[in-house]
């Protein structure tokens, strides 16, 4: 039997906390057009002359506090997640792990994906929900990639499965490790998009004339505020967490133009309120990262301290939770036909 090839993709890490590599990693990051989506020119500007060169040592400083011996949490934690996935499948199977950005690249990987003359390779990012910035230009660098092949075998593309049980199941199931009555509230907090990213995913782009905190429907399902709505109302009916004790949120915004409320915001809100503990979840980020080690576990508390509230209580990301990486093996194999 022929083997499948399969490729999980992740976002990226420099290759060490550096100033110079953590320069070059977002100077990569950023200047993908479906990340920055402006005009060739005012990207460059943007993204060379202004963001990389003063956000790399802040950067760096952040990247410090939570690099390992062995590396980074993210690409320690993707490593672990293919290994795993590679011995659920079975010899039938080789999984391959590459990064959006930085090593392993999509076009290092794929050319020694070419060389096994696979009949089926099957692409799978590891973002539960769809956009342009994310899924949008991992499938764009694999197409550029494969384009150039003279034979190019049968290649499935698992775009999004924020819906997917398993998925939900294995959320729920780090989250049950706390126990939800001993927190004041429970924030859903979402990396962020800029809203004309979600506005273009309709004919009149207008995000906000579509339900998307309400439903999904067929002119929503690619919208990714709709899609992290709907994760929250499946984790939240599993968790029988009552409505008024939650709050969707998005985090890592670069400006006020993107997808609101933003979590820090909320966070102010709720202490000064009177709220003294909080449970979040961060379900768009399958692996831990900057973005939840850093940015909600020691920023957002010294922000919720800062206006009266006592503790902030991350949820782990999925890493290489059980349940996740069958669902990462389920929905392979039924790709495989």
């Amino acid at each position: 039997m022929a083997k499948t090839g399969v490729l999980l993709i992740n976002l990226g890490t420099p290759k060490s906390p550096s100033t110079g590599d953590v320069r070059r990693y977002l100077r990569e990051f950023l200047d993908d057009e479906r990340v920055i989506d402006v005009p060739y020119i005012l990207r460059k500007i943007l993204v060379h002359g202004i963001i990389a060169p003063f956000r790399a040592p802040k950067s760096a400083k952040l990247y410090k506090e939570v690099w390992t011996d062995k590396g980074s949490p993210i690409m320690l934690h993707s490593l672990n997640l293919q290994q795993k996935v590679q011995t659920a499948l079975g010899a039938n199977y080789e999984v391959e792990l590459a990064m959006r950005y930085q090593q392993p690249s999509i076009k290092n990987v794929l050319a020694r994906m070419q060389s096994k003359h696979y009949k089926n390779i099957i692409i799978v990012p590891l973002y539960p929900h769809y956009a342009a910035s994310s899924t949008g230009t991992a499938f764009e660098e694999v197409m550029k990639h494969m384009s150039k092949w003279w034979v190019i075998p049968d290649v499935k593309f698992i775009g999004q499965y924020f819906d997917n049980p398993q998925y939900i199941d294995a959320i729920v199931e780090n989250g049950k490790k706390f126990n939800v009555d001993e927190y004041d509230h429970i924030m859903f907090s979402y990396h962020g998009l800029p809203t004309r990213h979600v506005n273009k995913v309709y004919e009149d782009r207008v995000c906000d004339n579509h339900h998307c905190e309400d439903e999904i429907n067929d002119e929503n399902e690619y919208c990714y505020k709709a899609a992290c709505y709907a994760t929250t109302r499946a984790i939240v009916a599993k968790m029988n967490i009552p409505k008024d004790k939650y709050i969707v949120s998005f985090q890592s915004r670069l400006d006020e133009k993107w997808i609101k409320p933003f979590s820090d915001n909320v966070l102010q809100d709720l202490a000064k309120k009177g709220a003294k503990r909080i449970l979040a979840f961060s379900p768009a980020f399958t692996a831990d990262c900057l973005e939840t080690l850093v940015e909600i576990g020691v920023e957002y508390q010294e922000i919720f301290v800062e206006h009266g509230g006592e503790k902030i209580q991350l949820v782990p990301s999925l890493n290489s939770n059980d349940t996740w990486v069958n669902c990462l093996r389920d929905m392979v194999i039924k790709n495989n036909v």
